[in-house]
C-alpha cells in the first residue's frame, strides 16, 4: 500500500482531484504544517493503520533558491524531486548565519531519499514528457523571508528549495524502514517576501496531478 502525504488540505485536494479512487488503493494523509506536527500525525498513523505501507509519497508546495556558481536554475512550477532532505535551520541563530549543535544533541540532520524510488519517479515524469530538477532539500521550522537568509541556506546546504515537512517526513520514514519519495512543484523564489509573486494554487494543482501520476505509474 502506497501512502501520499501532503501538509495542507489544498494540497491534498489536487491530488484527489487527479486520483481515480478505482483501482490500486492509495492511503492519503494530511501531515500539519512544519515538522513537528508532520512527525507526530505520520507516526501516529503508521502505528495505528491496519494496512501495511510499503512506500510514502510526500508531495506538495517549495520555495526554489536562487542558484548560485553557474548551477541551472529551476523555474516557477517547475517539479523538484528530493535525493535528500536536510533539517536547515536547528541551531542558534545568528544574525548572519546558523551555528549548528553537536550531532550528540541533535542526532542526523540529513536523509536520504530512497533512490530506487527516485529512479522510478523520474522514469514515470519523463514518458509523461515532464521534466524536473534533483537535489537537496532544506526544511525550515520557518519559511525564509530575505534573500540573504536564503542564500546562506543554499550555500550551506547546496540546496535546491525549501518546504516545512519534509525532513520529518524522511526521518519518520528511515525509523519505521519504509522508503520515501518527496517531490514539489516551485510556487515562489527564496528572496525578499513577494506573494504577489507566488503562484501557489497552480504550484498546488501541479504538485498535485505529478504525486497522482506517479503512484498511478507505481501502482500498475
Amino acid at each position: 500500500m502506497i501512502l501520499a502525504t501532503a501538509a495542507t488540505e489544498i494540497e491534498m485536494q489536487a491530488f484527489l482531484v487527479e486520483w481515480p479512487g478505482t483501482g490500486a488503493p492509495c492511503l492519503t494523509l494530511i501531515t500539519g504544517v512544519g515538522p513537528m506536527e508532520t512527525a507526530l500525525r505520520l507516526t501516529r498513523f503508521l502505528c495505528e493503520t491496519a494496512q501495511r505501507v510499503h512506500a510514502v509519497v510526500n508531495f506538495g508546495v517549495c520555495g526554489a533558491y536562487l542558484q548560485q556558481g553557474g548551477q541551472p536554475q529551476p523555474k516557477l512550477l517547475d517539479i523538484c524531486l528530493a535525493e535528500q532532505e536536510v533539517i536547515g535551520d536547528l541551531g542558534i541563530c545568528q544574525q548572519d548565519g546558523i551555528e549548528y549543535l553537536d550531532r550528540s544533541l541533535t542526532g542526523d540532520l540529513a536523509f536520504q531519499l530512497d533512490p530506487s524510488l527516485l529512479g522510478i519517479c523520474r522514469k514515470i515524469l519523463a514518458g509523461a514528457g515532464q521534466s524536473s530538477s534533483s537535489g537537496v532539500f532544506v526544511t525550515v521550522n520557518a519559511v525564509t523571508a530575505t534573500l540573504a537568509r536564503g542564500d546562506m541556506l543554499q550555500r550551506r546546504w547546496q540546496g535546491l528549495c525549501e518546504n516545512m515537512e519534509g525532513a520529518a517526513v524522511a526521518r519518520v520514514c528511515r525509523e519505521f524502514a519504509i522508503p520515501c519519495l518527496e517531490l514539489r512543484a516551485i510556487s515562489n523564489y527564496v528572496e525578499e517576501r513577494k506573494p504577489e509573486n507566488w503562484r501557489l494554487r497552480e504550484a498546488c494543482l501541479k504538485a498535485g496531478q505529478c504525486a497522482a501520476l506517479i503512484i498511478k505509474g507505481m501502482s500498475a
